[in-house]
């Protein structure tokens, strides 16, 4: 006989649970972490994919920014002689020239210096290494030439594989000579066209929001590019302090130890070393070590990688921390690791614009959240760019 199936008891069923009710067990702090969550991914998903477009495009946007950093550092001493009633065009000539100008002849100084004295320095460099290997040969490593070249080799091939890194990220500005020139040719277009209308060019881009935020849009950009010009402003005076310290130094050690050639070169280097970073730094302090070993000898030589490593110290942990982060109202451990992870994201560039990105963004976004821009759309900036 087929077995009757028994008839569901309505007590025993459990009623259907709303979505509501659902929604309602949930605790609070699960909701408000759920709502949180989804909209960070957004977010980081939005700065992923600027980050990739940028990585792609970066022949384009790298100058693109290098000509902000110098429109920033040019457009003060372009409005000031506007202010005396100079004609616009003469003082973005005068600016543009001027610093052209500038920049050549320091480089034109480092080059003759530097040939004028290098055969000397070849010849005192061949002798300091003959020196070091009679050293080694006759120390108690007793070692042989075959020996010592396997080390210099060795070390060659360590400095190359760890240096890789920071070479990419150089090549990144331009792997070829044609990049470069590129690279060069639009920064200085870039950098003349917003010396000139960098008002008008910011009211198109404002003009592309949607009218309700254009208040917003412009107030923040202007907010920004004040901090911009303040962080100009502070890494000219961060490098002269370097390139101050560091020749100093060498000039104090060659009073000690019986002159120490170069000392002005060696200090132009380090002043426009400073604007690269990392790669700047080191290379301009290798050539000041390199220079006190060969002249003056092996101690003189540990006095100036002290003096060198003091002077960076003194940079990355009081001047770029506390004088850059009290500058561009940004905490002096953001500075740091900011610096780090655009080194990590983008070599040297990534590592020369974090700072800056970091401010102007952190300025823009706080003066939009602050609801500033309702009552003062328009914020003074006596360094904006403006017409004549």
């Amino acid at each position: 006989m087929a077995l009757r199936r028994k008839a569901a008891d309505p007590a025993l069923t459990p009623e259907p649970i709303s979505a509501v009710e659902i929604e309602e067990r949930v605790p609070p702090s699960l909701r408000v972490a759920g709502a949180y969550s989804w909209r960070i991914l957004l977010v980081v998903g939005v700065v992923g994919v600027v980050i990739f477009l940028i990585a792609q495009l970066k022949d384009i946007v790298v100058p693109f920014m290098i000509a902000i950093l110098v429109a920033a550092l040019l457009v003060p001493l372009v409005n000031l002689l506007v202010r005396h009633r100079w004609p616009r065009a003469l003082a973005v000539a005068l600016a543009m020239v001027g610093t052209l100008a500038i920049v050549s002849g320091l480089i034109f100084v480092i080059v003759a210096q530097i040939r004028s004295g290098l055969p000397d320095l070849q010849d005192r460099s061949i002798r300091a290494y003959d020196e070091f290997k009679v050293f080694l040969a006759t120390s108690p490593l007793q070692l042989n030439d075959a020996q010592i070249q396997s080390y210099i080799d060795d070390a060659f091939a360590a400095l190359q594989k760890d240096s890789q890194a920071l070479i990419s990220g150089a090549l990144s500005v331009g792997s070829t000579a044609g990049h470069v020139l590129a690279g060069l040719l639009l920064v200085l277009f870039a950098t003349l066209f917003i010396l000139i209308d960098g008002k008008g060019i910011w009211a198109w881009i404002v003009r592309l929001f949607p009218r309700r935020s254009r208040a917003a849009v412009d107030g923040s950009g202007r907010a920004g590019w004040v901090t911009l010009t303040t962080f100009v402003k502070v890494q000219i005076f961060v490098a002269a302090v370097d390139a101050i310290g560091i020749g100093l130094g060498a000039w104090i050690l060659g009073l000690v130890f019986g002159g120490f050639p170069l000392v002005i070169p060696i200090a132009i280097a380090v002043f426009l070393g400073s604007f690269i970073p990392v790669v700047g730094a080191v290379l301009t302090g290798a050539i000041a070590v390199f220079v006190a070993l060969v002249y003056l000898g092996p101690f003189p030589a540990l006095l100036m990688i002290g003096v060198v490593l003091l002077v960076q110290q003194v940079e990355g942990h009081v001047l770029q921390p506390l004088v850059m982060g009290s500058a561009v109202k940004v905490h002096p451990l953001a500075v740091v690791f900011a610096v780090a992870a655009g080194s990590f994201l983008a070599g040297i560039p990534g590592a020369l614009f974090a700072v800056p990105v970091i401010a102007v963004t952190n300025v823009m976004v706080k003066y939009i959240a602050s609801g500033e821009w309702k009552t003062n759309p328009a914020p003074k900036a006596k360094d904006l760019v403006t017409h004549a």
